[in-house]
């Protein structure tokens, strides 16, 4: 069978050549052919299967072929890591090209970006949001767009940018192609596909929700108390190098990154609410082996592409069985062996049963020290989206480890057990709904309190002096001390005068 790396011009060629590219991945030999050909693809793949060189090395291709001006492909990806990526496999491939890109996303200052536009580029890789923000202002142009992708697309929709993504395939021409891409196949993935392409080939590398069969998967049962100590139990016993760790919530990440740093593990996190550089920097330290632990939730680790994680830790289950996949598809890269182990309560059960439901047989069980046959046995919540377990100690304990009467773990977190709130693990935090807020201001707009109400009216059954005694505090007023001994009180006048019994009553 011909190589399908042959036929690339020499361009492209030398570039792949240079870095080692033998045998094209299946999803590659697969794709690329229909691609060049212009047809619609619609790409089921998991991630580091080659997927983005699938269709930006044809995609280049033919720009070569047929030069053109003017934006010629969108990418668009669900978050900034996974842009920067797609942008770095561009650059590397067209490195001897004069074709230029641009990668614009939020969390950085847009200047840069806007002046990369403004000298003229080829190819832009976005997140939806800056990409709307940069075409309100005038600085892009989609009418010459060609070629129209979607990195990730179940990822985009998870994070709800189905809107987005419909108003910008309304913002670029209705002759082009399309390249959609998705680890995973729902209805509305495919919902979604069916508005967007046009007589699409469909290109299926491995079959769907069915992870990397070359990871050691493992579920640990253990009590909601005890997962901070199984986790420091675990990366003592196990030889763990590069460890990626995931939680359910912004807080969870942060109050775990800190348990571990609290216990000499070196770790940082990642999630939506660190700023690009801290992003960059987490990203960086863990890539360079500078830190051990990488803490992160789902949204913010969908870009995370590193060769060398050994294990991946479900801290939480993930509420969407689908999500299973994508978390451990980050160890096990380039034919190398992973691990993934997976924390199990009692009320997560429900949610495990749906990822054996999602994978098609069920994970082996690992005995360990805090092993918890209740968690085994449980059945789990009613719904999908059951409460957390609750530690002994009560509701204010909940998510902070032992509360009154329970002994302290050596491994808890000073901080966060002292103001005994149980957000760090909750799923309706301010942090992570700060709509809520947004809500209630909004709500209480234009309705004037109760209280005051009541106030005013009080105010007028009192007569004017205290009417102005009210809407006037910064003037010089009787006090109420003052009022009551009978002293001398200056008026606004300036004049002086005794008060009277009746002032006194009228007052009170």
């Amino acid at each position: 069978m011909k190589n399908i790396f042959d036929s690339l011009p020499a361009p492209l060629k030398a570039v792949v050549d240079s870095e080692g590219y033998k045998e094209p991945t299946p999803i590659q030999n697969d794709a690329i052919p229909h691609v060049i050909a212009g047809k619609d693809v619609l790409g089921i793949a998991q991630t580091g299967t080659g997927k983005t060189a699938a269709f930006v090395l044809p995609m280049l291709q033919r720009m070569l072929l047929d030069p053109r001006k003017g934006i010629r492909a969108l990418i668009l990806c669900p978050t900034r890591e996974l842009a920067m990526q797609v942008a770095d496999s561009i650059k590397l491939f067209a490195k001897n090209t004069k074709i230029r890109h641009v990668a614009v996303y939020g969390g950085i200052r847009q200047g840069p970006q806007v002046s990369a536009l403004k000298k003229g580029v080829d190819i832009v890789v976005a997140t939806p949001g800056r990409l709307f923000d940069l075409y309100e202002q005038s600085f892009v142009r989609l009418k010459d767009v060609e070629f129209f992708v979607l990195d990730e697309a179940d990822r985009m929709l998870d994070m709800g940018f189905i809107n987005d993504i419909k108003k910008i395939s309304q913002l670029i021409p209705k002759k082009r192609q399309t390249l959609f891409f998705s680890a995973t196949m729902s209805k509305d993935v495919s919902k979604l596909a069916n508005t967007l392409l046009n007589d699409p080939v469909r290109v299926e590398v491995t079959p769907q929700a069915t992870p990397v069969e070359k990871i050691d998967q493992r579920v640990l049962f253990v009590d909601h108390e005890n997962k901070v100590d199984l986790l420091l139990h675990l990366l003592e016993q196990e030889r763990m190098e590069k460890v990626l760790i995931f939680t359910k919530t912004r807080r969870g990440a942060d109050r775990l990154c800190r348990i571990l740093k609290k216990n000499n593990v070196s770790a940082h996190q990642i999630h939506g609410d660190r700023t690009q550089s801290q992003r960059t920097h987490a990203l960086n330290a863990f890539t360079n082996g500078k830190v051990r632990c990488l803490v992160a939730t789902d949204v913010a680790a969908r870009g995370i592409d590193i060769d060398d994680i050994s294990h991946v830790i479900n801290y939480d289950l993930p509420m969407e069985a689908e999500n299973y996949v994508h978390r451990i598809g980050r160890t096990a890269r380039s034919c190398a062996e992973g691990t993934a182990y997976s924390f199990c309560t009692g009320d997560d059960k429900i949610l495990l049963k749906e990822i054996h439901k999602s994978i098609g047989n069920e994970l082996p069980m690992i005995d360990h020290r805090y092993h918890s046959e209740r968690a085994k046995e449980s059945k789990g919540g009613k719904g999908k989206f059951a409460p957390r377990s609750r530690p002994s100690g009560g509701k204010s304990s909940r998510g902070r480890g032992p509360g009154k009467g329970s002994p302290r773990s050596r491994f808890s977190d000073k901080r966060s057990s002292s103001r005994g709130s149980p957000r760090s693990f909750s799923r309706g935090s301010s942090r992570d709904s700060p709509s809520s807020s947004d809500e209630r201001r909004s709500s209480s707009k234009g309705k004037p309190s109760t209280r005051f109400k009541e106030r005013r009216q009080s105010d007028e059954r009192s007569g004017p002096s205290r009417g102005k005694e009210r809407r006037s505090p910064n003037k010089r007023t009787p006090s109420k001390s003052n009022s009551r001994k009978g002293k001398f009180a200056r008026k606004s006048s300036g004049n002086y005068r005794r008060e009277s019994r009746g002032d006194k009553r009228s007052s009170q």
